[in-house]
């Protein structure tokens, strides 16, 4: 695949992203939450005193490990949604990081959540702050696989 389909020429491929979006971020936010506490647990929740540190540490590496091995989270999978770049190619494992960290950051803060959302809604391939940044994009999984 040389690059995604414009957003205006082929809108399937872009149809019902953001309530897709937000469900999956429903699901893998339950799963963060599972993981937290499995590695507050390991420590004894001694870790609960840096919690803020430790939900930012799991949800980084939950979403690049799953980004890298399946081009998404297993929330975007239950709902069918691959992150891809823009050429269409699959994003690497540095990318993958450098998403997490920045959706990690742009989540700590009110500003980064409401520019992550009107971005969604104005921007016509419906990308967040990060995939903005990143020159990335969430797509319908069975339209470019």
């Amino acid at each position: 695949m040389t690059a995604l389909p414009d957003p205006y020429d082929d809108p399937a491929f872009y149809d019902d992203l953001i309530p897709k979006r937000f469900l999956a971020w429903v699901v893998d936010l339950a799963i963060t939450l599972i993981l937290v506490v499995l590695a507050l647990a390991l420590t004894g929740f001694i870790a609960i005193f840096i919690l803020p540190l430790v939900w930012m540490g799991v949800a980084i590496t939950y979403r690049t490990l799953m980004l890298d091995r399946f081009g998404a989270t297993a929330g975007m999978m239950l709902v069918a949604l691959e992150w891809r770049r823009l050429d269409g190619r699959q994003p690497d494992t540095a990318l993958a990081l450098w998403h997490s960290a920045i959706y990690a950051l742009s989540m700590s803060f009110i500003l980064g959540q409401l520019v992550s959302v009107l971005l969604m809604v104005m921007t016509p391939y419906k990308q967040g702050l990060n995939d903005k940044i990143l020159g990335t994009v969430i797509v319908n999984r069975s339209l470019v696989s």
